[in-house]
């Protein structure tokens, strides 16, 4: 029986478990992806805005009629106007501009005012995260309570509405028979999550970083230094840092996962799978591969299929974009 739910926001979450197939026959493992992507917003990060902004009502940090403002690459911007929009929140985004025009679009969409800045590294003022902070306090001083920062990479809340949903569900879809969760890392909060929710029951679960090149993460929990080399076409996954919500998080095997080991199989879900996902979920479902041929068969290994292929379509569907970057579109792809 169909289930009716009170309104949007009461969808996100509880999304689905789906076996791929062809990594699973090809490792002798049983490789999930937890389709995120079928959530309202269209990504992973409706949770973490709803976390985010149902902490502040608790805390009497965003009173009815108020704003929220965030710094974010996209999905997270998507997330908090669709939570916002149903909860009667306007929402004030802030974002890099070399973000891929689709997801630009689809975040202006949702209706929120859309402040696009310079990229530029995280020590500068002007960085999406501090200019999105410096709004937020200069319309909490024209009136005071009126606006919460989201924070996205440093509220914890982020972190522990993943600990309280994501991770207990995994648990229950798998009958408690998963072996090893993965995925990459933005603000660290569905790794961080899901990784206690799962350790917190089964302590031998083996948690995996799956790092595109470009971020400093591998390095660091690899050899302990912040260091970063190379680039990726991925967005909104890497860090140069340890965030408040990643921090402490007990990974026990991290892998660095280039493009041209990720972009193929983006490519291969859609033909094998029916799934057009973008590049994080290609970065995540190698990681897995990697952690199952690290395991052995007969392991149970879950990852998160982030969102969808739609948002990146000037850069995954873009033969010239590729190939300057050493990547081919499949010739099954009659894109031109």
């Amino acid at each position: 029986m169909s289930k009716r739910y009170r309104d949007t926001i009461a969808t996100i979450g509880n999304t689905p478990l789906i076996r791929l197939n062809h990594a699973s026959d090809e490792t002798g493992c049983e490789i999930l992806g937890k389709a995120e992507f079928m959530n309202p917003g269209g990504s992973v990060k409706d949770r973490a805005a709803l976390g985010i902004v149902r902490d502040a009502e608790v805390r009497g940090e965003l009173r009815p009629g108020g704003i929220i403002v965030e710094g974010t690459a996209g999905n997270t911007g998507i997330g908090l106007a669709v939570v916002g929009n149903c909860l009667g929140y306007e929402t004030i985004i802030v974002m890099p501009d070399n973000q891929s025009q689709d997801k630009i679009d689809t975040l202006k969409s949702y209706g929120p005012r859309v402040e696009l800045v310079p990229a530029v590294p995280l020590k500068d003022p002007n960085h999406f995260t501090k200019v999105s902070a410096r709004i937020a306090a200069e319309l909490n001083k024209e009136d005071p309570g009126s606006a919460i920062w989201a924070n996205q990479f440093n509220n914890v809340a982020n972190r522990d509405f993943h600990e309280q949903t994501t991770g207990p569900e995994i648990w229950e879809q798998t009958h408690g028979a998963v072996d090893a969760f993965i995925c990459s890392v933005g603000t660290g909060g569905t790794l961080a999550g899901i990784a206690r929710a799962l350790k917190a029951r089964k302590p031998e679960v083996q948690i995996g970083l799956a790092d595109p090149t470009g971020s400093a993460l591998y390095n660091y929990y690899k050899h302990g230094e912040l260091k970063a080399e190379g680039g990726s076409i991925s967005e909104g996954i890497g860090n140069s840092r340890i965030t408040e919500n990643l921090e402490g998080t007990p990974i026990d095997v991290p892998y660095q996962i280039p493009d041209s080991e990720s972009i193929p199989l983006v490519y291969r879900m859609i033909r094998q799978e029916g799934l057009s996902l973008g590049g994080s979920s290609g970065v995540n479902v190698a990681g897995a591969i990697r952690l199952a041929k690290e395991l052995g068969p007969g392991h149970v290994i879950v990852t998160i299929l982030c969102d969808t292929a739609m948002r990146y379509r000037a850069r995954l569907f873009n033969r010239k974009f590729l190939l300057e970057r050493g990547l081919e579109l499949p010739a099954w792809l009659d894109l031109d």
